[in-house]
């Protein structure tokens, strides 16, 4: 597999507040990986230096072999897929058009958006002929977060980034969204997720690669499988046994 992202020394600072202290890693492309920490760590600054969104104060962030500062900030954005927990559809577009958002500015014919919608509807479980022209207030939490993930995906990004999308959701639509997500991955195998989330179930779910931050640094990233194995330190086994005691709860 090839290098997607590198990170290679980025520190980000606010005034006198370094929130990003020296990072270096790297993605390899089809990889699906989750970032783990609690409020404040970290995780969402990095996400948000992928895109652009926010900008290094020191180092460098690597996309597919370029240096991102070197990028246009909009050309690089519409090869990268973006999720939040907000969602932010449009409320005065249905659902056919908010997914093609991206393609129009492409130029896309609209042959092949339209058939690039239906394919997506169907691929989050939400048949077009069904949904495609509903608008967005017609629709559950659930459905509203299905359809921001497929607008992620219309232009077919080779990277997606996931902001804690599922925060919102109650727990069984979480898990069923937890599961789609999966699918998605698996039906297109070269391309890289990237997931943010607070919660050690969901990132051990649904990561190949695993990454734990504490306070702008990396406490370990490795698969799941290896942190369960050994912990690399006591911040990492202490997260692993806040979550050993809650599903002490259930017996």
């Amino acid at each position: 597999m090839t290098e997607i992202i590198k990170f290679d020394h980025v520190t980000k600072r606010y005034g006198d507040k370094i929130v990003i202290d020296n990072l270096n890693f790297s993605i390899k492309t089809g990889e699906f990986i989750t970032i783990l920490g609690t409020s404040g760590s970290g995780k969402t600054t990095t996400l948000k230096m992928i895109n652009r969104l926010i900008e290094p104060s020191s180092g460098a962030v690597i996309f597919d072999g370029s240096q991102i500062d070197q990028l246009d900030e909009i050309t690089l954005r519409r090869r990268i897929g973006y999720v939040v927990q907000q969602i932010g559809l449009f409320p005065h577009q249905i659902v056919e058009e908010n997914i093609a958002i991206v393609p129009k500015l492409l130029n896309w014919d609209k042959k092949t958006i339209k058939a690039r919608v239906s394919e997506l509807l169907s691929l989050i479980k939400l048949p077009y002929d069904q949904y495609a022209k509903r608008y967005p207030n017609e629709l559950s939490g659930g459905q509203q977060q299905r359809v921001g993930v497929a607008r992620a995906l219309a232009a077919d990004p080779s990277v997606t980034l996931f902001d804690e999308p599922f925060g919102a959701i109650d727990a069984i639509t979480r898990s069923e969204l937890q599961e789609e997500l999966l699918t998605i991955h698996k039906t297109y195998p070269n391309k890289t997720f990237v997931f943010i989330t607070h919660d050690i179930y969901e990132a051990f779910k649904l990561g190949t690669r695993v990454m734990i931050m504490d306070e702008g640094k990396i406490a370990q990233f490795d698969t799941p499988e290896a942190i369960l194995k050994k912990p690399a330190n006591d911040f990492v086994k202490r997260l692993l046994d806040t979550a050993k005691n809650q599903e002490s709860l259930w017996g």
